[in-house]
């Protein structure tokens, strides 16, 4: 008897040449908590969700190993176009890329009631927020061409990426103007 069963995504593994940029996103932009990891010995994190129990299904590492061997950590998703994260309070989402100085795209999915957001964190991995539009508030996703989403079409530009902080007085993050 074959009892083989996949159960669901256990976590992702983000390599980062910033841990604090990339530890400011994930927690103070996407609203992830950090949870105790293992002392591998190199630095890193392990990001949970905000619930109650919440499972850690972002890792990331930093130093030695992020490198892999290479002169610098690689930036960007390779053959994998995005990771999705299902959410809720679309325009609050909103309201957090905009105080961090983010760039990111928004679509409704045709046929159905889901909305998304896309953005990147530091390293590039695009990132997509899909929440329930039925029970979210406020305007739909801005399907206007300068905003809309467009599969394929990368908006990540390392040179003009914020800098983000977690060391701010209001604990949200910093962001450098363009």
């Amino acid at each position: 008897m074959d009892n083989a069963l996949t159960h669901g995504l256990f976590h992702l593994a983000i390599k980062t040449a910033d841990l604090a940029a990339t530890r400011a996103f994930w927690v103070g932009t996407i609203g992830l908590r950090e949870v105790p990891r293992p002392d591998f010995g190199y630095p890193g994190a392990w990001l949970a969700c905000g619930q109650p129990g919440g499972q850690a299904i972002i890792h990331v590492y930093a130093g030695g190993p992020a490198l892999g061997g290479q002169a610098q950590v690689p930036q960007g998703t390779a053959a994998i176009d995005h990771v999705s994260l299902a959410c809720s309070g679309y325009h609050a989402y909103i309201a957090r890329f905009r105080a961090a100085g983010l760039a990111w795209r928004e679509f409704l999915v045709p046929g159905t009631t889901l909305w998304q957001l896309f953005v990147y964190d530091p390293s590039g991995v695009q990132l997509e927020l899909t929440f329930e539009g039925a029970v979210e508030a406020g305007a739909p996703p801005d399907m206007s061409p300068g905003r809309v989403y467009r599969a394929g079409a990368s908006f990540f530009d390392p040179a003009t990426y914020p800098a983000l902080s977690l060391n701010t007085p209001s604990g949200e993050p910093a962001h450098a103007s363009h």
